[in-house]
């Protein structure tokens, strides 16, 4: 069956970089697209960025546009998401999310994974 696994996330100091991983499993990874969406205490859902499966088409919400970048390993069917200059604003839990078709955008999202907890805080 399709599973998504977050891993990655923790506690850092405002400024400082994070990587977190989505693991993906029960589906051909790379004919996909995918998101990731987080969710801040008390809030609604917000999509952060998206990345098509070929050519990789990527793109941000305004708010991370030159400080998160995400990429894809096929290889290792994992979707990542490199945050740089966190914010305590970045705060929240980070989902990844499978697109039901090649491209982030357009499309469901048909499967998530069940998060991981992003704190940035002094």
């Amino acid at each position: 069956q399709v599973q998504l696994v977050e891993s990655g996330g923790t506690l850092v100091q405002p400024g400082e970089s994070l990587r977190i991983s989505c693991s993906a499993s029960g589906f051909t990874f790379h004919h996909y697209g995918a998101s990731w969406v987080r969710q801040a205490p008390g809030k609604g859902l917000e999509w952060v960025a998206g990345l098509s499966a070929n050519p990789g088409t990527a793109t941000y919400v305004d708010s991370v546009k030159g400080r998160f970048t995400i990429s894809r390993d096929n290889a290792k069917a994992t979707l990542y998401l490199e945050m740089n200059s966190l914010k305590p604003a970045d705060t929240a839990v980070y989902f990844c999310a499978k697109s039901s078709s090649s491209n982030w955008y357009g499309s469901d999202y048909d499967y998530w994974g069940q998060g991981t907890q992003v704190i940035v805080s002094s």
